[in-house]
């Protein structure tokens, strides 16, 4: 009898509580940097406008527009179509083109892990800042427009990169794989619930489909293979074409690429969970939208927009946010234990589109706020008349 409960207790395992922990955890990191890179954004403009056309032109060079990106509908329709045949590429080409795929990953996983380390770059230099040396530093032909703690956070990523190369070590490619979630999560903006709706239901359908029906297709489960193939290490193939004889360099493992994150157990030798970067990019971009939408309306209700507020009532008081974070956490607890009762991969949106999804729908319907919301919102100009402004909220 008591065997029949041992899934209990393996949900309490280091590797699961990991999981659990690290992925809200970027989640809501991400998204409140990306409301930070936002508002930036707006104050950026707002300064601007309120400028000569003089200083316009002379300020055009150092000011940039905002580096995030918004996704469209058709954009997010052809998203899991695209998935799907990356997927398919990286399934019947991996050995030829495993140390390519490896050091692209490389590459992009280097600025994504510089743009996670810089707030902390920029907070232990700020007393540095008025430096001389650093102001040379970062006034160098070759550095452009980049700032010292830039430069620093890009040298660091490519440090813990170059070390990933050789090592191989799960908790430098777990690092990496941060790295790429919170950049994704903090530049890449999904605008409204609709282009939201139409971005998960397809990788919904997408994640069902390689995980549970792509065996009866291809003789084999082709996200789990995919997933779980090593890499030829970049570094071995480079010193063989330069004819470089390293110890180090020639025996450098296989890298597993960071396109998930694994926690191996404390408890149990050989026991590990791993939950895919898609499982906490996707459901986090919703969680990003949400959070921009209650930033939007605590401004609204600052400006007066909305007029005079009645009595709020205990649904008010809750925010989008919350409700949205609440549902991911169980959507992962609802795949945790569906793999652990079938002891076969799960594809985790199945649970986590439905359960962060669709507690926003009936939660925007009660509030008022569902056709504002799956029209969207413009958090850098709130001021401007938009067809569903005047809803009622």
């Amino acid at each position: 009898m008591a065997s029949d409960f041992d899934w209990v207790y393996t949900l309490m395992d280091s590797s699961r509580v990991s999981t659990f922990l690290i992925s809200i955890l970027l989640i809501v990191y991400g998204s409140f940097r990306s409301l930070n890179l936002e508002q930036q954004s707006a104050l950026a403009n707002g300064e601007k406008d309120g400028r000569t056309d003089k200083e316009k032109k002379n300020s055009k060079g150092n000011e940039g527009s905002s580096a995030q990106t918004d996704v469209d509908a058709f954009q997010a329709m052809c998203l899991p179509v695209g998935a799907s045949i990356s997927l398919l590429v990286m399934f019947f080409f991996f050995d030829s083109m495993q140390t390519m795929f490896a050091a692209c990953t490389a590459i992009i996983a280097s600025i994504a892990l510089a743009f996670l380390l810089l707030p902390m770059c920029q907070y232990f230099m700020r007393p540095c800042s008025n430096s001389a040396t650093l102001s040379r530093l970062s006034s160098l032909p070759l550095c452009g427009r980049f700032s010292a703690p830039e430069l620093v956070s890009f040298a660091l990523s490519v440090s813990i990169v170059f070390v990933w190369t050789l090592t191989g070590h799960w908790l430098l490619m777990d690092a990496l794989g941060m790295g790429l979630c919170v950049a994704f999560i903090a530049l890449v903006r999904l605008p409204s619930l609709k282009v939201s709706t139409l971005l998960l239901t397809g990788l919904l359908l997408y994640d069902v489909f390689w995980v549970f029906f792509s065996s009866y297709i291809f003789n084999s489960n082709v996200m789990v293979r995919v997933a779980t193939r090593s890499a030829d290490n970049p570094m071995r193939a480079l010193a063989r074409r330069l004819n470089v004889d390293n110890n180090m360099i020639n025996d450098a493992p296989k890298l597993s690429l960071p396109g998930k994150l694994v926690f191996p157990s404390i408890k149990t030798s050989g026991q590990y969970s791993m939950l895919g970067l898609g499982d906490i990019v996707m459901p986090g971009l919703l969680l990003c939208f949400v959070l921009r939408f209650d930033a939007h309306k605590k401004l609204q209700l600052k400006n007066g927009e909305c007029g005079i507020p009645g009595p709020a009532s205990s649904l008010d008081r809750v925010k989008y946010f919350h409700c949205a974070l609440i549902g991911y956490f169980l959507g992962l607890l609802t795949a945790t234990v569906s793999s652990e009762l079938f002891k076969a991969a799960q594809p985790a949106l199945l649970y986590l589109v439905p359960f962060t999804l669709l507690p926003l729908l009936v939660m925007a319907y009660l509030k008022g706020d569902l056709r504002r919301m799956w029209t969207g919102i413009d958090l850098l100009h709130p001021n401007i008349t938009s067809p569903s402004k005047h809803i009622d909220v």
